[in-house]
């Protein structure tokens, strides 16, 4: 009789165990550090051979890597607002750059509250009403008491880098000689002087992503943390940022929760921002609210499927945006190998402060040296005056380089993404043009 207490004790405790580990689970940490205005590429683990980012590279070895993962609008303000709501940019009322969303939106600061966490802010805010984004203020200062607190917690850091000044980190550490440069950048002594100084901020920023890793580490909270870090939208070059290109939706996207998620994993499944709030609170075991655009890929994170999204969307509006053009509605939809483009008002002419007074020498180089360069000419006027529609294999021409609309054979193609677009638009509630001019002109615009 004793052994059979003895053993229906251990079984006792051993049920315990496992239960109060599991309850644990339930009630994960999250850390979301986010960059600002990163080219997913940009990234040791998503392949550039150039730019140093070891912290970033190991988290991908730790953790699952998404090289489908895609912001619905490549600007601060709506894209922090999508990932903060799962809640698509026109239907949430964010879409022009600097903007807020509708009053009465919720964000995942709510639902994380509401279920028991701090939730908490570190840097860029680009968000507002405030009582739509009721972060907690966390200053640098103050990370380790936040972190190391004992309820859950939810901590976005959100850097600055590396956003144009592109004046922090060691730019002499890289030598503009060794650049390879993409084909949608034109080759020159200003490109690469450029992209030197972007490089150091990038690496600054990965110096951030791993002391902001080790202060998780050193409060004993690794384990039990779902870490985040994604890459925001393209950086300020042409063709990224302000663009429905993929240089400018594409985003890097890492998860790691030691133990859940199985270490080097790299997923094709496509996902956006929108999907990244349901996500987070499938797996945190909290309740989705109704009413999001986004829909949870929880079962890609823990292996359990392998796809996600069979279309993804852009949208970028002009009206608004510091030196933007009157109206330049710009919408995109792409499946997993084609991307279709809709340039609502294409007969004027794409502007924004990267063309009028960003501060930076290389696009004027661009303009200097398309008197004499047929490719700096191309690329100059393929930036700046568009046709109505776009359509790209992505599968053969992953940087978007040979427009395929209307040329025989994609007819069919350009048709049912032009459909799927138009039905998203309505779902929507974006008119294009007539939405684009709802948005109150910058006092800078031209």
């Amino acid at each position: 009789m004793k052994i059979e207490r003895c053993i229906k004790y251990v079984l006792f405790v051993f049920t315990t165990l496992v239960f109060l580990q599991e309850s644990l689970r339930a009630a994960p940490n999250v850390v979301m550090i986010i960059a600002d205005d990163q080219t997913w590429t940009d990234a040791g683990c998503y392949g550039n051979q150039i730019v140093k980012t070891p912290n970033i590279d190991l988290l991908a070895s730790e953790g699952l890597r998404f090289d489908r993962a895609f912001t619905a609008t490549a600007m601060c303000a709506p894209t922090r607002q999508q990932l903060y709501t799962g809640i698509f940019p026109v239907r949430n009322g964010a879409f022009p750059n600097h903007s807020k969303v509708k009053s009465g939106t919720k964000s995942l600061v709510h639902y994380y509250q509401e279920a028991g966490y701090s939730v908490g802010l570190c840097g860029k805010r680009h968000f507002g009403p405030p009582e739509s984004f009721p972060f907690e203020t966390v200053p640098p200062a103050k990370l380790q008491a936040f972190i190391g607190q004992d309820s859950p917690f939810f901590l976005v850091y959100a850097s600055n880098s590396p956003h144009l000044p592109w004046n922090e980190g060691d730019a002499a550490s890289y030598d503009p000689q060794s650049f390879k440069i993409p084909p949608y950048m034109y080759d020159n002594a200003e490109t690469r002087a450029a992209l030197q100084n972007y490089y150091a901020e990038i690496t600054d920023f990965d110096r951030e992503l791993g002391e902001l890793d080790k202060i998780i580490a050193d409060a004993g909270k690794k384990q039990d943390t779902i870490f985040l870090y994604t890459s925001e939208q393209g950086a300020q070059f042409p063709f990224g940022k302000w663009t429905c290109y993929e240089v400018g939706l594409h985003v890097g996207f890492v998860m790691r929760w030691p133990g859940v998620i199985e270490a080097g994993r790299t997923t094709d499944a496509m996902v956006q921002y929108v999907d990244v709030l349901p996500t987070l609170l499938e797996l945190c075991e909290i309740d989705c609210p109704t009413g999001l655009d986004g829909s949870s890929f929880a079962q890609v994170v823990l292996g359990e499927k392998e796809t996600h999204n069979d279309l993804v969307y852009g949208v970028h509006t002009t009206r608004g945006i510091i030196n933007g053009s009157q109206s330049y509605p710009i919408r995109s939809i792409r499946d997993t190998r084609y991307k279709y483009i809709r340039n609502l008002n294409h007969q004027t002419d794409f502007s924004n402060v990267l063309i009028k007074g960003d501060g930076s020498s290389y696009w004027k180089s661009w303009l200097r040296d398309a008197s004499t360069d047929d490719k700096a000419k191309r690329l100059v006027e393929r930036y700046i005056k568009r046709p109505a529609v776009e359509l790209y294999d992505l599968l053969h021409d992953p940087f978007e380089q040979h427009n395929l609309a209307g040329k025989p054979g994609y007819r069919k193609i350009t048709r049912q993404l032009d459909g799927h677009l138009r039905k998203w638009m309505h779902q929507q509630g974006d008119l294009g043009h007539e939405t684009e001019m709802t948005v109150k002109p910058h006092r800078t615009m031209q």
